[in-house]
């Protein structure tokens, strides 16, 4: 793994938790635009510029991007976001409720995402990768961060948390969601101790979340260094913004499902047809406790459903939400391909299974599946054989915010 400090543009103190802004891709555009209304700071006017157009305008037109641009430059200029005097790293901490994780933010090099030194689990969609690549070209930036996560390791985290413990850090605030947000400048000297540190003793490093801002950020930088004669590899356009977390730190809520109709069953039709699947019971379970285990929730009732595990299966195969797609989705309810298709939604843990029980009751969907979380572990068994994660399989909670540190390619 390399790392590189880097010499980017942050917050002024007192403008930071006004700039930070959630990712891109986890609000639609009346949702941004709701967040950032009444907030000229707010970094989702760069990430989401279509925001400040009219609402007849596409999100992929070329006034969005030029838009994006404009808006980063009037936060420059009306010094918002100010020049860092040189480069460093940084460590961010993050807490929500009683869990707390921390993460150091560098730059990684396009090669190690290229040569699977920082694996994937993901794949991208190709309109959605178009888009953020051309929004990091034209910026010539990288303003959101990518989540990396590694094995721990007792070296690094006893370094960041010294400076975590005694040092003061630059921004302390807590987001409306409640989340509080910590950043600590590194000195020179910790920088160089984990810049030397992860090249020798950290082998790889994998995408947690971010799959289409990284496979952008590795498109520009191959771009860029094709039409550069002179290209060195030590050009920022090399490197990207991310954030490491070590994996025993990591919290990841389950991402549930909702199934718009039954196929054509009728609902104790279905229920026989499931009882022939899994074992079920209708104890009320909402939370799955363990791995081969889920919720269902039909008819204004919650019903437990339990499976053996597989042996000698593929680490895909052996995830909770690859066997309810395989047994119970594909088969009986019709969900072919879970990227596509329009009868099923996904919903992510943090809006806890409340929101399955609304969007059956309201006639949203005809029944829903509460999930136990994948584990890190999983994704990393799963990247480390080269294997891809079924959609819509982890949630990570809590999320980056974008704008408190962006990454310049120039």
């Amino acid at each position: 793994m390399r790392l590189r400090t880097f010499q980017g543009l942050v917050p002024v103190p007192e403008q930071a938790a006004a700039v930070a802004a959630v990712p891109y891709d986890v609000v639609n555009r009346e949702e941004s635009k709701a967040l950032a209304k009444g907030n000229p700071v707010s970094l989702l006017h760069v990430d989401r510029a279509e925001i400040d157009l009219p609402d007849d305008v596409n999100a992929y037109d070329d006034r969005v991007y030029a838009k994006a641009l404009e808006n980063l430059r009037k936060l420059q200029s009306d010094g918002v976001l100010v020049r860092e005097k040189e480069p460093t790293m940084y460590l961010y901490r993050q807490v929500m409720g009683s869990h707390a994780q921390t993460g150091l933010v560098a730059v990684c090099h396009i090669e190690d995402y290229e040569n699977d030194v920082i694996k994937k689990h993901e794949k991208t969609r190709k309109v959605k990768e178009d888009d953020r690549t051309r929004l990091v070209d034209t910026l010539s930036a990288n303003t959101g961060p990518i989540f990396l996560t590694y094995r721990d390791h007792a070296t690094v985290l006893a370094l960041t948390k010294a400076h975590e413990e005694h040092d003061t850090p630059v921004h302390d605030f807590t987001a409306p969601d409640g989340i509080r947000h910590q950043v600590w400048r590194l000195p020179a000297d910790t920088c160089a101790k984990l810049t030397d540190f992860f090249v020798k003793e950290i082998p790889v490093a994998y995408v947690a979340d971010g799959h289409h801002r990284s496979a952008s950020a590795a498109r520009v930088g191959k771009e860029r260094r094709e039409r550069n004669p002179s290209h060195t590899g030590q050009e920022n356009y090399n490197w990207f913004l991310s954030v490491l977390f070590p994996a025993g730190e990591l919290k990841i809520l389950p991402y549930n499902r909702a199934v718009k109709d039954l196929n054509g069953h009728t609902k104790d039709g279905f229920l026989q047809v499931v009882k022939a699947i899994f074992n079920v019971s209708p104890n009320g379970l909402k939370d799955p406790l363990h791995p081969g285990q889920a919720g269902m929730y039909i008819g204004g009732k919650w019903y437990q459903l339990d499976w053996a595990p597989l042996a000698g299966a593929s680490p895909v195969d052996v995830l909770d939400v690859s066997i309810l797609q395989e047994r119970l989705l594909a088969t009986v309810l019709g969900i072919d391909d879970p990227r596509t298709n329009e009868r099923i939604d996904f919903i992510g843990g943090i809006r806890g299974t409340a929101e399955l029980e609304r969007l059956v009751d309201s006639g949203g969907a005809a029944v829903a599946f509460s999930m136990y979380p994948t584990t890190v572990d999983q994704l990393m068994a799963i990247s480390d054989a080269g294997q891809i994660m079924p959609p819509k399989s982890t949630w990570f909670e809590p999320k980056l915010r974008s704008g408190l540190f962006i990454h310049t390619l120039e």
